[in-house]
């Protein structure tokens, strides 16, 4: 038997139709608007009645007529202009189940013709720490990563450092003004610089601070920091190697806020290694016809049909390359290189124009041929004054910050080591409460983060986010542990698993929802949306807390039915376990709390 609901029922709509003559594109399921009424309903009628030339009641009917031999039904009627309302005997429902505890994928497809696909995430700066302003494109990121893995999809993540911009020339121009005899400014050496630097992130971020003020203030140092940065590009000695500790300190200050949340990349590539592409893309855009000069600086002018755009910068007029040209130089890169069937960029949605403009440019240059670009655009993190989060003294809050209050918040919850009890002595209860604080906040950070959809922006709630109830990381979490402990209570009971059945309303409901995981992933999948998957693991856990409430385990009638119940539980627990771990969510084995 087929381990998706779904799938089974559209099969059986489309012989059905086919063998009415209707167009079988219309033999599709959803489920119901009324599960008071029935499990799924079929729309199809409506869409047929201009071809059929028929009242979509009539057609309906037809249809129903025909399913009605299908003993997989228990009901079929019409509502209202055409809808037809489908019921589902329990026998089928648990046959679906049975299949899916038996498969390690919990019967969800894979993709027919698997694609590389190249996600942009993260994008830290180099010489500057990392802010809330991360914190959505590194969840975001992370989750659709492990989604397209799931579904079949080569991946590859690349968070795509930004070192190699004006930015970079501010920061050396400002290490020059305060150690002008530092050897990286002598332009006549060439090696023997210093191994280190005596910086650390913080530092470099007060110096892009000072140097920012300083360039915004005078219009000489931003022309003296825009003569570093040609210079740095062009390969000057000193400035390489002073770039060199800069992006060292950086990556070493990024990476343990990533390994903090969770978040993991296959390649560390920046800006800077699409420097010599940048010197392909002038080629290519000059032998195709499409770039010109423009007061000394190389652009490509776009299509102003639909709405004014600005022309794409290639190279400044000083020389140096624009980061829009790396932006093309990588898309070149990865599409040579790494064979890109599709590269996905997670920025804030205020970055829709640049997008735009880099797209249509590789459009006219053709160096991605068949490649589908896609930029998914975020809205921002906001504190419980509805604006973007700042700290109580107006700056920027960084996310190391962020993660840390989030831990305190969490641990504010977490019980005294001594009254903590299965643990051999206090220093490993005292660790595995460290541990679980770490889970927890990471959890309730994400879920917080991936409930909402995507474009939306959100509230950072801290008196909520972290709570075990309601719709929140560490309630799902939770509902695993909870799962976890009645199985370690069953497995003592001698109570093992066994054929699963359908006897009350409660079951019932949460079989259906079991059933819809293939529809669910695949959804997420399709749309780049983890909220659905959030949506769906809440309310999955919803529905187990009914189930459990109105069906013991320990107690049932018999002993199949104890052992069908603790299929069910082991399968929603497992299921809810890889919905947290496509989120990028942990889930501990016990969860404690005061």
């Amino acid at each position: 038997m087929e381990s998706s609901l779904e799938k089974i029922i559209n099969a059986k709509l489309e012989k059905c139709f086919k063998s009415l003559g209707m167009d079988t594109r219309f033999a599709v399921i959803k489920v119901s608007d009324r599960p008071d009424l029935s499990d799924f309903q079929c729309n199809g009628a409506l869409a047929l009645a201009k071809s059929q030339h028929k009242n979509p009641r009539e057609i309906a009917e037809q249809i129903v007529n025909e399913l009605q031999k299908d003993e997989d039904f228990s009901k079929i009627s019409v509502d209202g202009p055409g809808f037809i309302n489908l019921t589902i005997n329990n026998a089928l429902i648990a046959g679906v189940l049975q299949n899916m505890q038996r498969d390690e994928r919990f019967g969800c497809d894979k993709v027919p013709s698997p694609r590389n696909v190249v996600l942009d995430y993260g994008a830290p700066n180099v010489a500057k720490e990392m802010h809330v302003g991360h914190l959505r494109s590194a969840v975001i990121g992370e989750s659709v990563k492990r989604i397209e893995k799931f579904v079949g999809n080569k991946v590859i993540a690349d968070t795509h450092l930004g070192d190699w911009g004006t930015p970079m020339g501010m920061v050396i121009s400002e290490i020059q003004a305060e150690h002008p005899d530092w050897p990286y400014f002598d332009d006549n050496k060439i090696d023997g610089f210093p191994k280190t630097l005596p910086y650390s992130v913080e530092d470099l971020t007060e110096l892009y601070k000072k140097a920012n003020a300083r360039c915004k203030e005078n219009d000489d140092e931003r022309q003296k920091a825009r003569i570093i940065t040609a210079k740095l590009q062009d390969g000057h000695k000193g400035f390489r190697a002073l770039w060199q500790h800069l992006r060292d300190i950086s990556v070493a200050a990024v990476k343990k806020n990533f390994d903090l949340l969770d978040v993991h990349f296959d390649l560390w590539l920046g800006e800077s290694d699409a420097h010599a592409a940048c010197y392909d893309i002038l080629k290519i855009a000059e032998e195709k016809g499409v770039s010109e000069k423009d007061d000394g600086a190389v652009i490509i002018r776009l299509d102003e049909a639909n709405k004014p755009k600005p022309p794409v910068m290639l190279q400044k007029s000083d020389g140096g390359f624009a980061y829009q040209i790396t932006d093309l130089a990588t898309i070149k890169m990865r599409v040579d290189d790494l064979k890109a069937d599709e590269i996905i960029y997670f920025t804030d949605k205020r970055q829709a124009l640049h997008f735009e403009q880099v797209f249509e440019a590789s459009e006219k240059l053709e160096i991605a041929p068949n490649v589908k670009l896609l930029h998914i655009g975020f809205g921002t993190v906001n504190g419980p004054d509805g604006k973007p989060f700042k700290t109580r003294d107006g700056g920027v809050m960084k996310l190391e910050d962020l993660i840390s209050m989030s831990k305190d918040k969490v641990r504010e919850s977490m019980p005294d080591a001594k009254d903590v009890e299965g643990f051999s002595s206090l220093a490993e209860a005292q660790k595995y409460i460290d541990e679980l604080v770490d889970e927890i906040a990471v959890a309730a950070m994400k879920f917080q983060d991936l409930k909402n959809n995507i474009a939306s922006g959100y509230a950072f709630d801290f008196e909520d986010f972290a709570k075990f109830e309601g719709k929140t990381g560490p309630y799902i979490q939770y509902a695993i542990a909870r799962i976890n402990s009645i199985m370690r209570k069953t497995e003592a009971s001698g109570i093992a698993c066994g054929k699963i059945t359908i006897s009350n309303k409660e079951e019932r409901d949460l079989a259906l929802k079991i059933a819809q995981l293939n529809s669910i992933i695949w959804r997420t999948h399709l749309e780049k949306e983890p909220s659905i998957i959030s949506d769906y693991a809440y309310t999955l856990a919803q529905a187990f807390s009914s189930f459990y409430n109105a069906s013991s385990i320990m107690n049932a009638e018999t002993k199949e039915l104890a052992q069908s119940r603790l299929c069910l539980a082991q399968l929603t627990r497992d299921i809810l376990k890889l919905l947290l771990h496509l989120l990028g969510i942990k889930a501990p084995e016990i969860m404690l709390k005061k």
